[in-house]
């Protein structure tokens, strides 16, 4: 285990990592505690117990995942028979509101069923190592860490898959036909309700933002990788009002569609193409005066 305290310039970078350890085995029961900061449990092996504040006891099964929440108390422990393996990290700052906000962290779901607990352990190693001692790097380094723990620990979510969540899938599929809401619901077997919860925690976001999302996306793809006009890229993506779409687009994306097309054209050296690269002979880019 080792634990550290960042500078205020590091909570600068959004997260920081406070602590982090690796351990096995028949460990101490935890709690009941209550912490000012964030921690992440991951359970890899192994069984034990979680205690609601309110005094419900919810068995925990490897792999799984116990969400930590500042002020709210907590009382856990493996089973006293075979233990737990656990890999925790300790975090905090600014970010952790937006994470929240977007779904990755769950403060109403302190258990989490994990897919699979390897991947999460693995970023976890990570952190262990870029913790050590006298190394430069160690709070920006665990900090960044720290938003790919996130990450993978919201793909590892049990009833998750390597493709992606299948509600997700057939919403991007039709972003960008004429529907509602409402009538991608129903295309679903769903009340709006359920589908705004299934987005909700799959994406962290409403259906409205996720299709919006989806259309902006391939709008700039078209935008960058085609010369069709704005309002034939407008209609592409389900805007049968150019105007509105070029506001929309400026407004969420902060470029207007042209300057977004002339930016993208400007990027790389030798200016752009729409021809896939053959992976056998790659595109070489050759700079300088020739």
């Amino acid at each position: 285990m080792r634990f550290f305290t960042p500078s205020p310039l590091h909570q600068r970078l959004g997260l920081v990592c406070l602590g982090v350890g690796l351990q096995h085995g028949v460990l101490p029961t935890v709690g009941p505690r209550t912490l000012d900061h964030h921690v992440a449990v991951v359970v890899s092996a192994g069984g034990g117990w979680y205690r609601t504040p309110d005094g419900r006891r919810t068995t925990v099964t490897a792999p799984a995942l116990l969400w930590l929440t500042p002020g709210v108390p907590h009382h856990y422990g493996p089973d006293p028979a075979t233990g737990w393996d656990e890999g925790f990290v300790d975090f905090a700052g600014p970010a952790t509101a937006t994470y929240t906000e977007l779904g990755y962290l769950e403060p109403d779901r302190p258990v989490v069923p994990l897919a699979d607990a390897g991947p999460a352990r693995a970023v976890i190693a990570r952190i262990a190592r870029a913790a050590r001692r006298g190394n430069p790097l160690l709070e920006v380094e665990t900090a960044a860490a720290v938003h790919e723990l996130l990450v993978t620990l919201r793909r590892a979510r049990a009833g998750a898959t390597a493709d992606g969540d299948p509600v997700l899938e057939a919403l991007a599929r039709d972003a960008c036909r004429p529907l509602t809401v409402a009538e991608h619901a129903a295309r679903h077997g769903m009340t709006t309700a359920e589908l705004r919860t299934a987005v909700r925690r799959a994406a962290g976001c409403s259906p409205k933002d996720y299709l919006l999302s989806v259309r902006l996306g391939r709008a700039k793809e078209l935008l960058a990788g085609t010369d069709l006009p704005v309002a034939a890229v407008a209609r592409r993506v389900g805007y049968d009002d150019p105007a509105y779409f070029s506001r929309l687009f400026t407004r969420r994306v902060g470029t207007a569609p042209v300057r977004f097309r002339e930016q993208q054209r400007h990027t790389v050296p030798g200016g752009w193409s729409d021809r896939v690269p053959d992976a056998e002979h790659p595109a070489t880019v050759i700079t300088g005066h020739v």
